[in-house]
Protein backbone atom coordinates (compact mmCIF):
# COMPACT_ATOMS: atom_id res chain seq x y z
CA UNK A 1 0.00 0.00 0.00
CA UNK A 2 1.19 3.59 -0.92
CA UNK A 3 2.36 5.79 2.30
CA UNK A 4 -0.02 8.85 1.38
CA UNK A 5 0.57 12.93 2.19
CA UNK A 6 -2.91 13.60 3.28
CA UNK A 7 -5.21 15.39 0.81
CA UNK A 8 -5.42 18.20 3.19
CA UNK A 9 -1.81 19.09 3.32
CA UNK A 10 -1.76 18.77 -0.54
CA UNK A 11 -4.25 21.70 -0.79
CA UNK A 12 -2.40 24.01 1.79
CA UNK A 13 -2.43 27.82 0.30
CA UNK A 14 0.50 28.06 -1.86
CA UNK A 15 2.77 31.09 -0.69
CA UNK A 16 5.77 32.22 -2.15
CA UNK A 17 8.67 32.61 -0.97
CA UNK A 18 6.43 29.30 1.20
CA UNK A 19 7.37 30.52 4.83
CA UNK A 20 4.29 30.98 6.64
CA UNK A 21 5.44 33.09 9.94
CA UNK A 22 8.40 35.01 10.67
CA UNK A 23 11.49 33.60 12.07
CA UNK A 24 12.78 34.39 15.31
CA UNK A 25 15.56 36.82 14.64
CA UNK A 26 18.57 34.41 15.69
CA UNK A 27 16.82 31.67 13.22
CA UNK A 28 16.62 34.23 10.56
CA UNK A 29 19.99 35.06 10.62
CA UNK A 30 20.73 31.25 10.37
CA UNK A 31 18.71 31.25 7.53
CA UNK A 32 19.58 33.87 5.87
CA UNK A 33 23.74 32.48 5.96
CA UNK A 34 21.87 28.89 4.67
CA UNK A 35 20.73 30.68 2.04
CA UNK A 36 23.96 32.87 0.94
CA UNK A 37 26.53 29.20 1.28
CA UNK A 38 23.35 27.81 -1.22
CA UNK A 39 24.08 30.91 -3.65
CA UNK A 40 28.00 30.21 -3.71
CA UNK A 41 27.29 26.33 -3.93
CA UNK A 42 28.42 24.62 -0.48
CA UNK A 43 25.80 22.19 -0.24
CA UNK A 44 27.44 20.71 2.66
CA UNK A 45 27.95 23.92 4.77
CA UNK A 46 24.51 25.46 4.23
CA UNK A 47 22.99 22.70 6.53
CA UNK A 48 23.54 23.17 9.89
CA UNK A 49 22.28 26.88 9.30
CA UNK A 50 19.17 26.01 7.63
CA UNK A 51 18.17 23.00 9.76
CA UNK A 52 17.62 25.09 12.29
CA UNK A 53 15.10 27.00 10.23
CA UNK A 54 13.82 24.20 9.08
CA UNK A 55 13.17 23.05 13.04
CA UNK A 56 11.25 26.11 13.60
CA UNK A 57 8.97 25.75 10.42
CA UNK A 58 10.18 27.31 7.28
CA UNK A 59 9.07 25.24 4.74
CA UNK A 60 11.73 27.30 2.32
CA UNK A 61 14.63 25.65 4.31
CA UNK A 62 13.10 22.34 3.98
CA UNK A 63 13.14 22.50 0.43
CA UNK A 64 16.51 23.77 0.10
CA UNK A 65 17.65 21.18 2.40
CA UNK A 66 16.12 18.44 0.29
CA UNK A 67 17.88 20.32 -2.83
CA UNK A 68 21.62 20.34 -1.22
CA UNK A 69 21.15 16.97 -0.23
CA UNK A 70 19.81 15.43 -3.53
CA UNK A 71 23.08 17.20 -4.91
CA UNK A 72 25.27 16.20 -3.07
CA UNK A 73 23.82 12.39 -3.20
CA UNK A 74 23.68 12.27 -6.52
CA UNK A 75 19.58 11.91 -6.58
CA UNK A 76 16.61 11.41 -5.20
CA UNK A 77 17.95 9.88 -1.70
CA UNK A 78 15.98 8.72 1.35
CA UNK A 79 17.69 12.34 3.23
CA UNK A 80 16.55 14.20 0.37
CA UNK A 81 13.16 12.60 -0.06
CA UNK A 82 12.48 13.09 3.71
CA UNK A 83 13.41 16.81 3.35
CA UNK A 84 11.12 17.37 0.16
CA UNK A 85 8.26 15.26 1.75
CA UNK A 86 7.99 17.63 4.30
CA UNK A 87 8.09 20.89 2.52
CA UNK A 88 5.12 18.84 -0.16
CA UNK A 89 3.36 18.47 3.12
CA UNK A 90 3.11 22.27 3.40
CA UNK A 91 2.21 23.09 -0.29
CA UNK A 92 5.90 23.48 -1.73
CA UNK A 93 4.99 22.80 -5.17
CA UNK A 94 8.85 22.85 -6.30
CA UNK A 95 9.13 20.02 -3.26
CA UNK A 96 6.32 17.84 -5.41
CA UNK A 97 8.23 18.78 -8.60
CA UNK A 98 11.22 16.75 -7.34
CA UNK A 99 9.66 13.85 -5.98
CA UNK A 100 7.74 13.47 -9.29
CA UNK A 101 11.36 13.69 -10.96
CA UNK A 102 13.02 11.19 -8.63
CA UNK A 103 10.54 8.62 -8.64
CA UNK A 104 9.02 8.93 -4.90
CA UNK A 105 5.93 8.04 -5.87
CA UNK A 106 6.46 5.01 -8.77
CA UNK A 107 9.66 3.84 -7.00
CA UNK A 108 9.51 5.00 -3.48
CA UNK A 109 6.11 4.14 -2.94
CA UNK A 110 5.83 7.67 -1.14
CA UNK A 111 2.68 8.58 -3.50
CA UNK A 112 0.07 11.91 -2.83
CA UNK A 113 -3.64 10.92 -1.66
CA UNK A 114 -5.89 12.12 -4.36
CA UNK A 115 -3.17 12.18 -6.86
CA UNK A 116 -1.74 10.24 -9.72
CA UNK A 117 1.56 11.29 -8.88
CA UNK A 118 3.29 14.38 -7.41
CA UNK A 119 3.50 16.54 -10.69
CA UNK A 120 -0.51 15.93 -10.35
CA UNK A 121 -0.99 17.20 -7.07
CA UNK A 122 1.60 20.51 -7.98
CA UNK A 123 -0.49 21.25 -10.59
CA UNK A 124 -3.48 21.19 -8.89
CA UNK A 125 -2.45 23.46 -5.68
CA UNK A 126 -0.90 25.85 -8.52
CA UNK A 127 -3.42 26.11 -11.53
CA UNK A 128 -6.38 28.29 -9.42
CA UNK A 129 -3.73 30.96 -8.40
CA UNK A 130 -2.00 30.62 -11.66
CA UNK A 131 -5.38 31.60 -13.78
CA UNK A 132 -6.30 34.10 -10.82
CA UNK A 133 -3.29 36.28 -12.12
CA UNK A 134 -0.38 35.23 -9.63
CA UNK A 135 2.70 35.82 -11.68
CA UNK A 136 4.55 33.49 -9.34
CA UNK A 137 2.23 30.63 -9.77
CA UNK A 138 2.20 31.48 -13.46
CA UNK A 139 6.12 30.45 -13.30
CA UNK A 140 5.42 27.84 -11.35
CA UNK A 141 3.33 26.35 -13.93
CA UNK A 142 6.32 26.41 -16.52
CA UNK A 143 7.88 24.16 -14.50
CA UNK A 144 5.05 21.74 -13.76
CA UNK A 145 4.35 21.55 -17.58
CA UNK A 146 8.00 20.82 -17.89
CA UNK A 147 7.54 17.55 -15.87
CA UNK A 148 3.75 16.82 -18.42
CA UNK A 149 6.79 16.80 -20.63
CA UNK A 150 4.07 19.49 -22.72
CA UNK A 151 7.23 22.23 -23.48
CA UNK A 152 4.61 24.73 -25.91
CA UNK A 153 2.06 24.72 -22.62
CA UNK A 154 5.45 25.62 -20.50
CA UNK A 155 6.20 28.26 -23.04
CA UNK A 156 3.14 29.99 -22.74
CA UNK A 157 3.10 29.76 -18.78
CA UNK A 158 6.38 30.99 -18.92
CA UNK A 159 5.23 33.61 -21.51
CA UNK A 160 2.09 35.13 -19.38
CA UNK A 161 4.53 34.98 -16.23
CA UNK A 162 6.88 37.28 -18.10
CA UNK A 163 3.90 39.58 -19.31
CA UNK A 164 2.56 39.51 -16.10
CA UNK A 165 6.40 40.98 -14.94
CA UNK A 166 8.03 38.18 -12.81
CA UNK A 167 11.31 38.85 -13.05
CA UNK A 168 12.84 35.61 -13.19
CA UNK A 169 10.18 34.11 -15.80
CA UNK A 170 11.82 37.25 -17.66
CA UNK A 171 15.18 36.14 -17.88
CA UNK A 172 14.53 32.54 -18.46
CA UNK A 173 12.79 33.82 -21.56
CA UNK A 174 15.53 35.91 -22.62
CA UNK A 175 18.04 32.85 -22.42
CA UNK A 176 15.69 30.70 -24.20
CA UNK A 177 15.45 33.19 -27.05
CA UNK A 178 19.61 33.39 -26.81
CA UNK A 179 19.28 29.36 -26.69
CA UNK A 180 17.17 29.09 -30.27
CA UNK A 181 13.40 29.79 -29.08
CA UNK A 182 11.60 31.59 -31.44
CA UNK A 183 12.09 32.54 -35.38
CA UNK A 184 14.05 35.45 -36.06
CA UNK A 185 15.14 37.20 -39.51
CA UNK A 186 18.52 37.95 -37.77
CA UNK A 187 21.02 37.40 -35.10
CA UNK A 188 20.35 41.20 -34.37
CA UNK A 189 16.88 40.55 -34.17
CA UNK A 190 17.17 37.88 -31.56
CA UNK A 191 19.47 39.48 -29.56
CA UNK A 192 16.79 42.33 -29.45
CA UNK A 193 14.63 40.42 -28.21
CA UNK A 194 16.18 38.75 -25.74
CA UNK A 195 18.03 42.33 -24.58
CA UNK A 196 14.19 43.06 -24.13
CA UNK A 197 13.27 40.88 -21.56
CA UNK A 198 16.39 40.84 -19.87
CA UNK A 199 16.42 44.66 -19.40
CA UNK A 200 12.27 44.39 -18.13
CA UNK A 201 14.38 41.83 -15.35
CA UNK A 202 16.75 44.07 -14.22
CA UNK A 203 15.23 47.19 -14.08
CA UNK A 204 13.16 45.58 -11.42
CA UNK A 205 16.66 44.89 -9.37
CA UNK A 206 16.58 41.16 -10.68
CA UNK A 207 20.60 40.12 -10.41
CA UNK A 208 20.29 37.70 -13.12
CA UNK A 209 18.64 39.82 -15.50
CA UNK A 210 21.26 42.57 -15.03
CA UNK A 211 23.93 39.51 -15.59
CA UNK A 212 22.03 38.25 -19.02
CA UNK A 213 21.39 41.91 -20.32
CA UNK A 214 25.15 42.51 -19.74
CA UNK A 215 25.72 39.38 -21.51
CA UNK A 216 23.24 40.48 -24.65
CA UNK A 217 24.78 44.03 -24.73
CA UNK A 218 28.23 42.52 -24.98
CA UNK A 219 27.40 40.23 -27.94
CA UNK A 220 25.66 43.67 -29.63
CA UNK A 221 28.80 45.36 -29.21
CA UNK A 222 27.46 48.16 -26.98
CA UNK A 223 30.77 47.78 -24.71
CA UNK A 224 29.80 50.78 -22.52
CA UNK A 225 26.39 50.25 -21.69
CA UNK A 226 27.53 46.24 -20.95
CA UNK A 227 29.92 47.57 -18.84
CA UNK A 228 27.64 49.68 -16.74
CA UNK A 229 25.50 46.63 -16.48
CA UNK A 230 27.94 44.58 -15.34
CA UNK A 231 29.24 47.06 -12.71
CA UNK A 232 25.40 46.43 -11.28
CA UNK A 233 25.30 43.23 -11.12
CA UNK A 234 28.52 43.35 -9.56
CA UNK A 235 27.53 45.64 -6.59
CA UNK A 236 24.49 43.61 -6.62
CA UNK A 237 26.47 40.89 -5.45
CA UNK A 238 26.61 38.78 -8.22
CA UNK A 239 29.57 36.02 -8.05
CA UNK A 240 30.03 35.59 -11.72
CA UNK A 241 30.02 39.12 -12.65
CA UNK A 242 32.01 40.50 -9.38
CA UNK A 243 34.83 38.19 -10.70
CA UNK A 244 34.67 39.11 -14.22
CA UNK A 245 34.70 43.16 -13.29
CA UNK A 246 38.19 42.58 -11.02
CA UNK A 247 39.15 40.63 -14.26
CA UNK A 248 38.85 43.61 -16.29
CA UNK A 249 40.09 46.09 -13.37
CA UNK A 250 43.03 43.67 -13.00
CA UNK A 251 43.57 43.35 -16.41
CA UNK A 252 41.71 45.51 -18.88
CA UNK A 253 42.93 43.81 -21.97
CA UNK A 254 40.79 40.71 -21.83
CA UNK A 255 37.65 42.15 -22.89
CA UNK A 256 36.72 45.07 -25.17
CA UNK A 257 34.67 46.07 -22.60
CA UNK A 258 36.54 46.47 -19.88
CA UNK A 259 37.65 50.42 -19.32
CA UNK A 260 41.13 50.79 -20.88
CA UNK A 261 42.71 52.34 -17.82
CA UNK A 262 42.17 49.59 -15.55
CA UNK A 263 42.40 49.78 -12.04
CA UNK A 264 44.87 46.79 -10.76
CA UNK A 265 44.32 47.66 -7.07
CA UNK A 266 40.43 48.14 -6.94
CA UNK A 267 41.05 44.46 -9.05
CA UNK A 268 43.58 42.68 -7.02
CA UNK A 269 41.05 43.62 -4.08
CA UNK A 270 37.79 42.14 -5.83
CA UNK A 271 39.28 38.94 -6.67
CA UNK A 272 41.16 38.45 -3.02
CA UNK A 273 37.47 39.30 -1.34
CA UNK A 274 36.23 37.01 -4.04
CA UNK A 275 38.85 34.07 -3.25
CA UNK A 276 38.07 34.36 0.46
CA UNK A 277 34.02 34.43 0.33
CA UNK A 278 34.11 31.41 -2.31
CA UNK A 279 36.89 29.25 -1.40
CA UNK A 280 37.81 29.13 -5.39
CA UNK A 281 41.35 26.93 -4.69
CA UNK A 282 41.50 28.09 -8.61
CA UNK A 283 41.54 31.95 -7.85
CA UNK A 284 44.25 31.74 -4.90
CA UNK A 285 46.28 29.58 -6.97
CA UNK A 286 46.31 32.69 -9.52
CA UNK A 287 46.67 35.32 -6.49
CA UNK A 288 49.86 33.34 -5.37
CA UNK A 289 51.27 33.05 -8.64
CA UNK A 290 50.69 36.54 -9.25
CA UNK A 291 51.94 38.26 -6.13
CA UNK A 292 54.49 40.50 -7.14
CA UNK A 293 52.49 42.01 -9.60
CA UNK A 294 51.71 44.43 -7.19
CA UNK A 295 53.94 46.72 -5.52
CA UNK A 296 53.96 46.61 -1.44
CA UNK A 297 52.01 50.27 -1.22
CA UNK A 298 49.84 48.66 -3.74
CA UNK A 299 49.09 45.41 -1.79
CA UNK A 300 48.45 47.86 0.83
CA UNK A 301 45.75 49.42 -0.58
CA UNK A 302 44.09 46.87 -1.89
CA UNK A 303 44.10 44.95 1.70
CA UNK A 304 42.15 48.51 3.37
CA UNK A 305 39.86 47.90 0.09
CA UNK A 306 38.72 44.03 1.40
CA UNK A 307 38.64 45.21 4.65
CA UNK A 308 35.82 47.87 4.11
CA UNK A 309 33.76 44.74 2.11
CA UNK A 310 34.33 43.01 5.14
CA UNK A 311 33.14 45.36 7.48
CA UNK A 312 30.03 46.04 4.90
CA UNK A 313 29.57 42.54 4.84
CA UNK A 314 29.71 41.83 1.49
CA UNK A 315 27.39 38.98 -0.07
CA UNK A 316 27.91 37.13 -3.21
CA UNK A 317 26.19 34.78 -4.78
CA UNK A 318 25.36 33.25 -8.24
CA UNK A 319 21.30 33.66 -7.61
CA UNK A 320 20.77 29.95 -8.63
CA UNK A 321 17.04 29.39 -9.91
CA UNK A 322 14.68 28.05 -7.42
CA UNK A 323 14.06 25.09 -9.61
CA UNK A 324 17.56 25.04 -11.12
CA UNK A 325 20.26 22.48 -11.05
Amino acid sequence: MHQTVKASLLMAVLSFPSALWALEPEVQAAKDEGMRLWGISEWIEMQPYLELAAEAGDVEAMYYLGEATRLLDRGLSQRAMAWYLQAAEQGDVHAMLRLFQGGACTAGDHCPDGHEDWHHAALDVTQPQAEAGDPAAMLAMFDIYRMFDQPRRAGDWLERAAEAGQPEAQTILGNQILDGRGWYLTNGRRLSAAESWFRKAAEQGHVPGMSGLARVLNEQNNYSSSWDWLLKAAEAGHADRFLSVGWCYFDPEIEERCPPEGDPVKGWAMLSILAEKTNNSLLDSFMKENENSLAIEQHEEAKSLVESWREKELQLSNFPARFGY
